[in-house]
C-alpha cells in the first residue's frame, strides 16, 4: 500500500526524482573515491616520500570532496522539495475527499481519526519520502559500490563482508518485523488521545459545571499512558537494534585489523590498502544503518499510507451527478415522496413513507418525540444525506440530479447545533453570500433580533468570533446561525430545532419578523417546542419514523393523540386551547 501510495503521488515529480538519483549517485561515487586516494598517498606517496605525488593527489581529493559536498546539497534540496510536495498534495487529497462525505462517513471513521490521517499519518509519509531520497538512494549504491571498493583493495579479507552483511540483515529482519504491528497499535491509541483532548477541550465548560476535573484528569492519563506503553516498546526494540549493530561494526572492524595485520606482515598487503578496506567496510555498514534507519520508519509508515488510502478509497453515500441539472429554482416547491432511510445494516429504516408537502408563503413544522427522525428529514433536503428509497423533489426537480451549487443557493439551512467558524461577525454571515453589503448584513441581524447585542460587541461587525462560536452565548449563536441563512435570501429556509436556546419573548419577536422577511419563501421549522410551531400554516407529526398526522395545530388537537399528548405535555389544556 504504501509503494502504491507513493508512486502515484511521486509520478508528477519524475524530473526532481532524477535529479535526487543523478545527484546521489554521483556523491556516493566521489565518497567512495576518496578513501582509494587516501590509500595511494600513503602507499605510493607517504612511504616513499614523494611530496609532489602527495600534493597531487591532495589536490585530486580536495576537488572530489567538493564535488561530493555541491551534489550532496542539491540533492538533498531536491528530495527535500519533492517530499514536501508529496506531503501537500495527499493532506489537500485527503481534506477534498473528506469535504465529499455526508455525515455518515464522517461518523464512520470519527472526526479525531480524520484529524490524525490528515496530519500525523501524512506527516510519517511524507517523512519517509524525505528520508527515502536523502539516505535510502544512497545507501544501495554506497553498499554495492563499496563492496566493488573493497574487493579491488583485497579479495581473501572481503570473505569477512560474507558473514557481517548477511547477519545484519537477519538482525534488522527480526526487529522490524516485531515493530509493525506496535505501530498500527501507536495510531490507534493517538486517535484515542486526540478524541479525549479534544472532547475535554470542547467540553471545559461542562467538566468544570460538574466537578469533574479529576475524573477527566483520570481519563486523560488513561489513555496517555497506554500510548506510553506502546511507544515503550517501540523505543525498547529501537535501543536493542542500535547496540546490535554497533557491536557487529566493531567486532567487523577488530577481525579487519586481526587479519589485515597479519596479511601485511606476510608482505599480501600494503598499509594503505588496509586503511582504505577499513574504510570501505565502515562505509559499507553505514550503509546498512542507514537502511536500517529507514527500515525502522517504513512499518509506521505502510501504517499510516492504509490509513490514508482507507480515507482515499471511501466514496460518500451522496454521489454527485455525472450530468446535473442546472437550473434556477425560484419557486421553492419541496416534495418529498414515500422517502426512506435506513443506516447500513440497521434492521428497521429512521423513516418510512414520508409524504411531505410544503410551499412558498407557507410555515411547514415538524415535531415529533425524542428520536422520531425529525432531524434526519431536514437532513435530507440538502443532501447532507440521500434517501435509501423514495425521492426529495425541489421545484419538481430531483435533488440527486441538481447541481450541488445550484441546490445549496436554494436552501438556507440553520442545524440544530449551529456553528460559527473562527474570524469576524461579517466573515460568519458572508459564509453564504460573500457579495453581502454591511446594510444586508446588519437588516439581516436585525431580523435574526442579533443587531442589539452585535452593536455591543467590540468592532460590531469586524467583532471577532472564536473557533465554533465559544465566546458568544447558545442563544447569540443561534440568532448570528439564522442571520447567516437570511443574508443568502434563499428560497426555502430549514431551522433545525433553531430556537431553543432563545427566550419566549425573543423566540416569539424573531418568529413574525421571520414571518415578514421570509413571506414568499418555503420555511419548514423542526422544533421542540409547541409554542413555536403552533401557528404554522402545517403541522407534521411524527412518530418512530413515520407520519401520524397532518394539520394545522387545532385540527390535530383534535384528531392526533400523539401530538395532543406532546402539547398537554409543555402546555395546559386552556393554553393549547
Amino acid at each position: 500500500m504504501l509503494i502504491q501510495l507513493l508512486r502515484s503521488y511521486l509520478h508528477p515529480y519524475r524530473r526532481d526524482l532524477v535529479w535526487v538519483v543523478a545527484l546521489q549517485l554521483v556523491q556516493t561515487l566521489a565518497a567512495l573515491y576518496l578513501p582509494t586516494l587516501n590509500a595511494d598517498i600513503i602507499d605510493y606517496g607517504v612511504v616513499r616520500g614523494d611530496t609532489g605525488y602527495i600534493m597531487s593527489t591532495g589536490g585530486v581529493m580536495l576537488a572530489v570532496t567538493l564535488v561530493q559536498i555541491g551534489c550532496s546539497v542539491g540533492a538533498v534540496y531536491f528530495a527535500a522539495r519533492t517530499a514536501m510536495a508529496v506531503g501537500r498534495d495527499l493532506r489537500a487529497d485527503v481534506f477534498d475527499r473528506v469535504l465529499t462525505f455526508s455525515a455518515r462517513e464522517v461518523g464512520q471513521f470519527g472526526a479525531p481519526s480524520l484529524i490524525t490521517r490528515t496530519t500525523n499519518d501524512v506527516q510519517q509519509v511524507q517523512l519517509l519520502a524525505l528520508m527515502t531520497f536523502t539516505l535510502m538512494v544512497s545507501a544501495p549504491i554506497m553498499c554495492v559500490g563499496g563492496i566493488l571498493m573493497a574487493l579491488n583493495q583485497d579479495v581473501p579479507l572481503s570473505a569477512l563482508l560474507i558473514i557481517v552483511v548477511p547477519l545484519l540483515a537477519v538482525i534488522v529482519t527480526f526487529i522490524i518485523s516485531r515493530m509493525r504491528p506496535l505501530f498500527r497499535l501507536m495510531q490507534e491509541r493517538i486517535d484515542r488521545i486526540n478524541q479525549v483532548l479534544r472532547e475535554q477541550i470542547t467540553g471545559i465548560r461542562v467538566i468544570r459545571a460538574f466537578v469533574r476535573d479529576t475524573e477527566e484528569q483520570k481519563r486523560f492519563a488513561k489513555v496517555n499512558a497506554e500510548l506510553f506503553d506502546v511507544s515503550q516498546g517501540v523505543g525498547r526494540l529501537m535501543a536493542y537494534m542500535f547496540p546490535l549493530v554497533m557491536l557487529v561494526m566493531n567486532v567487523s572492524s577488530v577481525a579487519v585489523l586481526w587479519f589485515g595485520g597479519h596479511r601485511i606482515d606476510s608482505g599480501a598487503m600494503q598499509i594503505g590498502a588496509l586503511t582504505a578496506f577499513l574504510t570501505y567496510l565502515m562505509q559499507i555498514l553505514m550503509a546498512v544503518m542507514m537502511a536500517t534507519f529507514m527500515f525502522m520508519m517504513v512499518p509506521r509508515a505502510e501504517v499510516c499510507a492504509e490509513r490514508i488510502q482507507e480515507v482515499l478509497d471511501t466514496d460518500s453515500s451522496v454521489v454527485l451527478p455525472t450530468e446535473p441539472t442546472i437550473r434556477d429554482l425560484r419557486r421553492g416547491y419541496l416534495e418529498l415522496r414515500e422517502v426512506e432511510y435506513r443506516l447500513p445494516g440497521a434492521d428497521q429504516p429512521v423513516l418510512h413513507g414520508i409524504n411531505l408537502h410544503a410551499q412558498p408563503g407557507e410555515i411547514t413544522a415538524v415535531i415529533g418525540s425524542t428520536g422520531s427522525g425529525k432531524t434526519t428529514l431536514l437532513n435530507l433536503i440538502p443532501r447532507l444525506i440521500d434517501t435509501t428509497a423514495g425521492v426529495v423533489l425541489v421545484d419538481g426537480v430531483d435533488v440527486r440530479e441538481l447541481d450541488g451549487a445550484t441546490l445549496s443557493a436554494a436552501i438556507g439551512f440553520v442545524p440544530q447545533k449551529p456553528y460559527l467558524f473562527t474570524g469576524t461577525v461579517a466573515s460568519n454571515l458572508r459564509y453564504g453570500n460573500p457579495e453581502a453589503t454591511d446594510a444586508e448584513l446588519w437588516h439581516a441581524l436585525e431580523v435574526a433580533q442579533a443587531r442589539d447585542f452585535v452593536e455591543q460587541m467590540t468592532g460590531g461587525l469586524q467583532a471577532p468570533i472564536a473557533q465554533g462560536g465559544t465566546n458568544v452565548s447558545g442563544g447569540q449563536r443561534q440568532r448570528l446561525a439564522i442571520a447567516r441563512a437570511l443574508v443568502s435570501r434563499p428560497e426555502i429556509y430549514l431551522f433545525d430545532d433553531s430556537f431553543s436556546a432563545l427566550d419566549y419573548a425573543t423566540d416569539a419577536a424573531l418568529r413574525a419578523a421571520l414571518a415578514r422577511e421570509t413571506a414568499e419563501a418555503t420555511m419548514v421549522i423542526v422544533a421542540q417546542r409547541v409554542s413555536t410551531i403552533r401557528h404554522a400554516d402545517r403541522i407534521v407529526v411524527l412518530d418512530e419514523g413515520r407520519v401520524v398526522g397532518t394539520g394545522s395545530h387545532q385540527e390535530l388537537m383534535d384528531t392526533n393523540d400523539v401530538y395532543r399528548e406532546i402539547v398537554l405535555s409543555q402546555l395546559t389544556a386552556q393554553e393549547a386551547a
